[in-house]
C-alpha cells in the first residue's frame, strides 16, 4: 500500500507482513521503467549482487530483513540509487538493488548509482520505447537516383 506526497512523491509502507511483491509493486508504480529486487546480503555501491541471492517474491518483508523496524519509506524522484538502496538497508535491514529497463532486459543499476531516480526512469523510457523513423518525402532526389 502506498500514498502519493504529491505527483512524483509516494511513501511506501515497510511492514512484517507485507509481501516483497507488494513491495515491488508500490515502487513500479512510480517508476514504471524501474524495479526494485530484494536479496539476503547488502551490496556495495557500483557491486552488482548475484542473482542467486536474490529473494522470492513471494516471502514477507519480515521473512526479507535483519532490523524488525517498521515505518514508512518516503520515494522521490530526487533521490538518488544509492541512497535508496542504503535508506533501505540503514532503517528496514533491507537489502535492495535497483534495476532499470533497457527494452526487453531489467538491467542492474550498478555503474548508475548515482542517477536520481526521475533520471533513471526517464532513461529506461528512452531506451524501451520503439524508435519511430521520420517519413521520407516522395520526391526526395536520393529515393530516385538509382531508378534511371
Amino acid at each position: 500500500m502506498y500514498s502519493y506526497i504529491n505527483a512524483t512523491s509516494m511513501t511506501i509502507n515497510i511492514t512484517e507482513n507485507r509481501y516483497l511483491r507488494e513491495v515491488q509493486k508500490d515502487f513500479n508504480d512510480l517508476f514504471p521503467f524501474l524495479k526494485i529486487e530484494f536479496f539476503k546480503r547488502m551490496h556495495g555501491v557500483e557491486k552488482p549482487s548475484p542473482a542467486q541471492r536474490m529473494f522470492s517474491h513471494n516471502l514477507t518483508v519480515g521473512d526479507a530483513r535483519t532490523i524488525k523496524t517498521e515505518g514508512e519509506l518516503p520515494i522521490d524522484p530526487s533521490l538518488t540509487v544509492s541512497e535508496l538502496e542504503q535508506s533501505l538497508w540503514n532503517r528496514f535491514g533491507l537489502s535492495v538493488q535497483v534495476f532499470r529497463k533497457s527494452g526487453n532486459l531489467w538491467l542492474e543499476t550498478t555503474m548508475t548509482d548515482k542517477w536520481t531516480l526521475g533520471q533513471q526512469n526517464d532513461h529506461g523510457r528512452e531506451i524501451s520505447s520503439p524508435v519511430e523513423k521520420a517519413p521520407q518525402p516522395a520526391d526526395d532526389y536520393e529515393l530516385k537516383r538509382d531508378e534511371d
